[in-house]
């Protein structure tokens, strides 16, 4: 695909007339122009000369995307030229509007010897006229050469209104005048109108560039997060260079408020890293060595030294500005009407105006009417706002999606979410983490939980197993080190090493049922085994202990998002390859109410056909295996910690691992959507009103002036109203400050051991103040949450959260004047 940068466009008619220039190239698979980001993009084999060549020859200018920094540098000298014709225009224009209309209409003074002489007016009129008309003359040359090249435009229609209006003023004032001698005052001359025309449309090209720059300020953001230069560790020594100059294999330091340079990994230190600019996520992250960490997110706390993984271009930031350009740059299937009618939008005009003039001259009787009221016609007319009136909304909703975290490749994406009446789920890493947890633990008759899970812990330690992992990380606080040694894996069974107690066992319902008797477990077994749950049994010597059951977690908020897309009336269905009877359990807790069970990659695929033909549908996966259905899907979105195949295949990026994503793409999609039938209504009303108003219609007579401001008002309007967008909001956010202090109770609560009593022998105590005092000193420790002290005994029971007490515990102690003797 290249892409190329058009100049001269000024409505849909300009980028309808490019199209088709470029398409009749030979060796032009594809092209489509952006009127709003007066881009190309162009498929095929044709060169960039022939392209160029094409683009030239139909009236504008073309060159190639090379440096994204020229592009910009030329957009800012055209809006400064914009800017100074303008200036240059208004600066003509008011002394011109006070001689023609302040002095006749409002009795603004004039000198006596032009108020005795109306013929000086009306020369000075037209001079004043004449300069305005000068300074905007590049409407009269793109119009003139668009006719030239049987492509009529915007211009065209500007052009023949003001030069029609000066023509005619100028005949009127030689003729009636000059010609004449006689009193001018009875003149209806239009230079002021011919001056305004102009000058009211570079106004409303003004106040339009400035509102398609805000519908591209999501793109400016993203590319400032990243930071210009980095911090280079080499030799020893730290060395600033340019962020571009990074490569593979660099270590770098960032300290806190410090943007990341490029994608890296850490390698030394940690902290909490804030991604909201590029996933959307508000509460920082946090980071410990061998983490992922990317560029332009932002370090908030510790120094990090990382090793940079990707640079330049293939950095996810990268990847995500590329996204967001080329969905801003497409074009939607919805466009395609708007661009059939612009494309004969301007000749049509053009005959509605002669027709006009023809009608009130010889029907009428009069040339004065006739030649306004077909000047009405002429500037009236919009082309603009209904070649506006797709791309806008298509930018604006690109860039609040890719704020938030939901990447839209293209146009069509975008508008087919907006579109869909199904959504079809993966199950595993989609609706569930995609990894085993501890789901339920229970022991036998004569165990409890705490010496279970410390047994579990001791043997599963050792193991590798995705299972074995899951009910370590899961029972490590209840360690109790027992020792185990002679530790012994069997495939496909389970585990085996031995203890002071001889033998401990671990493994499946077959493998325990050798070695003891499990009968007692065998309702608990069925159970879980109908829930889609993987009991491991665990045996010391030849006596069960319990069972620790294990699944693949739904996501915390997997079932909440599932009921809201069924509340927004959309189909949900679950597509998996396990067995109907796990799935059937995954549904209904995740509540789904519809399961497609067994399901091979071919089998999704074949799945997603199926559902196609009820309605338009959204496929969500993670893995390899989605790939096919995620391609073939109308949309395909990928979970962002999916695998890269996944997200290739994909029409929708998810950065974040959360359904929710799904429900606020739906809505984003479905809020663009109606954006844009907004803006396609108003355009086709505008024009539908304005120009019958024009003709005449009602008796009404419009001033050439007053429809060149509505003209103007016409694009700027649609423009605004695709901005509103930029107000969407995601139906999930927290206030930023309350989930972060969630995030903050989460990490103490995380931290903070768990509670355990103890018994401290403490020796010198004779009486209740003895005690009272003892109790006193150890509830002032933060650790110790309550504390049960006898002096007959001369010991004090403590619950405590406290990795090593025990020095603390015997400062306290003695700091209120006793004898720590021991501490059990």
């Amino acid at each position: 695909m290249k892409k190329y940068t058009i100049t001269g466009m000024s409505c849909a008619a300009c980028s309808a007339a490019v199209e088709r220039a470029v398409n009749s190239i030979s060796g032009v698979t594809f092209c489509s122009v952006n009127l709003l980001t007066a881009t190309m993009e162009v498929e095929g084999s044709a060169t960039d000369e022939l392209i160029v060549a094409a683009v030239v020859k139909a009236g504008y200018g073309a060159r190639p995307v090379e440096n994204k920094k020229d592009d910009e540098d030329g957009e800012k000298k055209e809006e400064r030229a914009l800017i100074l014709r303008l200036v240059i225009s208004v600066s003509i224009l008011l002394p011109l509007m006070y001689i023609t209309m302040g002095h006749s209409m409002l009795g603004l003074p004039l000198p006596a010897f032009m108020t005795e002489n109306p013929l000086i007016i009306h020369i000075l009129s037209m001079i004043l006229s004449a300069a305005a008309i000068t300074v905007n003359f590049r409407f009269f040359i793109s119009g003139t050469r668009a006719v030239l090249n049987k492509s009529p435009n915007m211009d065209t229609l500007v052009s023949l209104g003001a030069a029609g209006a000066f023509i005619y003023s100028t005949l009127m004032l030689i003729f009636t005048d000059f010609g004449q001698a006689s009193d001018s005052h009875g003149l209806h001359l239009y230079f002021d109108s011919a001056a305004m025309i102009p000058t009211l449309i570079t106004v409303g090209k003004m106040l339009e560039a400035r509102a398609k720059g805000k519908t591209t300020n999501a793109i400016k953001s993203l590319i400032d997060l990243s930071p210009k230069t980095a911090t280079l560790i080499v030799e020893g020594k730290e060395v600033t260079v340019a962020a571009r100059d990074v490569r593979v294999g660099d270590v770098f330091i960032v300290r806190p408020g410090e943007s990341l340079p490029t994608d890296g990994v850490l390698i030394e230190g940690h902290s909490a890293v804030d991604e909201s600019g590029l996933t959307g996520e508000s509460v920082p992250v946090d980071k410990q060595v061998g983490d992922r960490v990317l560029a332009a997110t932002q370090n908030t706390s510790g120094v990090m030294i990382c090793r940079a993984t990707e640079v330049g271009e293939s950095t996810v930031i990268a990847s995500v500005i590329r996204m967001v350009e080329t969905a801003s740059a497409s074009k939607a299937p919805i466009a395609k009407v708007a661009d059939r009618v612009s494309g004969v939008f301007v000749p049509v005009v053009l005959i509605i105006a002669i027709l006009t003039f023809i009608g009130w001259y010889f029907i009428g009787g009069e040339l004065e009417p006739a030649i306004t009221h077909a000047l009405s016609v002429l500037v009236i007319s919009c082309p603009c706002a209904l070649g506006l009136a797709t791309p806008v909304a298509i930018m604006v909703g690109s860039g609040v999606g890719a704020k938030g975290g939901i990447l839209f490749k293209n146009a069509e994406a975008l508008e087919m979410t907006g579109r869909a009446k199904i959504v079809a789920l993966d199950k595993t890493g989609t609706i569930t983490v995609g990894a085993p947890g501890v789901v339920e633990v229970i022991p036998a008759v004569g165990f409890d939980t705490e010496q279970l899970l410390a047994y579990a812990y001791a043997i599963e330690q050792n193991s590798e197993h995705p299972l074995a992992l899951a009910i370590t990380e899961y029972a490590e606080e209840w360690d109790r080190a027992i020792y185990v040694w002679d530790f012994e894996a069997l495939s496909g069974s389970g585990v085996v090493c031995e203890c002071e107690e001889g033998k401990i066992y671990g493994g499946s319902y077959k493998f325990i049922s050798e070695i003891c008797d499990l009968s007692a477990f065998n309702e608990d077994y069925n159970r879980l085994a109908c829930e889609g749950k993987t009991p491991v049994f665990f045996a010391v010597n030849n006596d069960p202990i319990g069972l620790v059951a294990l699944a693949d977690a739904i996501r915390e908020d997997s079932a909440e998002a599932i009921a809201d897309l069924v509340d927004m009336g959309i189909r949900v269905v679950m597509l998996t390859g396990d067995n109907s009877r796990t799935a059937a359990s995954i549904g209904k807790a995740a509540g789904v109410s519809e399961v497609v069970a067994d399901l091979l990659p071919d089998g999704k695929e074949q799945a997603i056909r199926e559902l196609e033909k009820e309605g338009r549908v959204i496929m969500v996966g993670d893995g390899i295996n989605d790939a096919p259905a995620l391609t073939l899907a109308d949309v395909g979105m990928a979970i962002g910690g999916g695998t890269d195949i996944a997200i290739e295949s994909a029409d929708v990026v998810l950065m974040r691992d959360s359904l929710r994503d799904v429900v606020d793409a739906i809505r984003l999609g479905r809020s663009v959507l109606r954006n844009i039938h907004q803006n396609l209504f108003w355009a086709f009303i505008y024009n539908v009103i304005g120009i019958p108003l024009a003709i005449g219609a009602f008796g009404l007579n419009l001033d050439p002036m007053f429809c060149a401001a509505a003209m103007s008002l016409s694009s700027v309007t649609v423009v605004t109203n695709a901005l509103r967008l930029g107000g969407f909001k995601s139906k999930y956010k927290k206030n930023v400050s309350e989930e972060i202090s969630e995030k903050k109770e989460e990490k103490a609560e995380a931290r903070q051991p768990a509670a355990r009593q103890i018994t401290l022998k403490i020796q010198g105590m004779m009486c209740s103040h003895c005690e009272a005092r003892v109790r006193d000193a150890l509830m002032s420790l933060d650790c110790v949450d309550s504390a049960d002290v006898s002096s007959k005994e001369d010991r004090a029971t403590v619950t405590i959260r406290c990795d090593e007490p025990n020095d603390l515990l015997r400062e306290t102690v003695e700091g209120a004047g006793y004898r720590l003797i021991s501490i059990e």
